[in-house]
């Protein structure tokens, strides 16, 4: 199954209580088919400077990555510097900066408009829209958003809900687009805006499943190690998807659960590193490795007697 992602490609510094970088690649959706590349090929769009390099291209097309999408444009590739303290659910933003980022008008590659998944990373619904109108009939079409777009451009949002058949947010995001401090209630209104599914993220303590009348609950792998959660949520986002595409199978709940615990695996990876290092030399035995140390860590038995 085809896998189209369009989003941004970024230039992050990032500052938290273990360590610095300047300049790291990063933006969603780099992080996002870098993670769903272990699981089905991906189309990526999104656009960046002439002072791109070339060697993460080169990274993207060993990891099956189409890179045609990805225009290059004179000027500066789009930049975000941030710092988290020892809330690592909590990014400080400290510095934006758009550059060609603020043009980005989402063209489609012929041969993408065929896409049977699509995700729609978080960028300006009013782009969405413009993606959704461009790709012929997905089977399955997942979509992100932030604050930013809640509060800003909520009319167009409420647009692409209505066209997408997923929506993955974090909580405060689902407390704001819902107006409900719980999150079984925001789920609830939110599927009632035109999602059939809603995962909500939540950090550290893993994300929530709404399924039809069905939640599904999966937690954060413990690590020992956390150095740096930027690009977690679309890493998660990235192994959710990428599983669902390579199943083909999107209505069956068995389906939807698993591809939520290999979102919160594949996220387990990339907070170990900063930037989406710890991405670079993983392969699909330690996936399927720590995929079932996730099992070992969730699974007991309901029929043993609580008396």
């Amino acid at each position: 199954m085809s896998l189209l992602v369009v989003g941004s490609v970024a230039f992050d510094s990032v500052e938290t209580p273990f360590g610095k970088v300047e300049e790291v690649l990063g933006g969603s959706a780099m992080y996002f088919s870098t993670a769903a590349s272990y699981f089905t090929d991906v189309n990526l769009v999104a656009v960046v400077g002439d002072d791109f390099p070339e060697e993460p291209i080169e990274f993207l097309k060993k990891r099956n990555v189409d890179t045609t999408g990805l225009h290059c444009v004179e000027g500066k590739t789009f930049r975000w510097k941030g710092r988290y303290g020892y809330d690592l659910n909590e990014a400080h933003t400290l510095d934006t900066q758009l550059n060609v980022f603020s043009d980005f008008a989402p063209e489609l590659p012929e041969d993408y408009r065929d896409a049977d998944f699509a995700f729609l990373a978080n960028i300006d619904p009013v782009l969405q829209l413009e993606v959704l109108e461009q790709v012929n009939n997905p089977t399955f079409v997942a979509a992100d958003t932030m604050n930013f777009w809640i509060e800003g451009k909520l009319n167009e949002l409420k647009a692409v809900l209505e066209r997408v058949d997923m929506l993955v947010i974090n909580e405060g995001e689902a407390r704001e687009l819902s107006g409900e401090p719980n999150m079984v209630k925001a789920a609830e209104k939110i599927r009632a805006m035109g999602p059939t599914f809603v995962v909500i993220k939540r950090g550290e303590y893993g994300a929530l499943l709404f399924a039809n009348d069905q939640v599904f609950f999966a937690p954060a792998y413990p690590l020992e190690s956390v150095f740096d959660p930027t690009g977690a949520g679309d890493t998660f986002a990235g192994g959710m998807i990428g599983y669902l595409a390579r199943r083909g199978a999107v209505g069956d709940i068995e389906s939807l659960r698993l591809s939520t615990v290999v979102g919160c695996v594949m996220a387990s990876f990339v907070v170990e590193d900063f930037s989406f290092d710890a991405m670079r030399e993983l392969d699909d035995e330690r996936i399927l490795q720590r995929f079932k140390d996730f099992h070992d860590l969730i699974s007991f038995n309901p029929l043993h007697s609580l008396q």
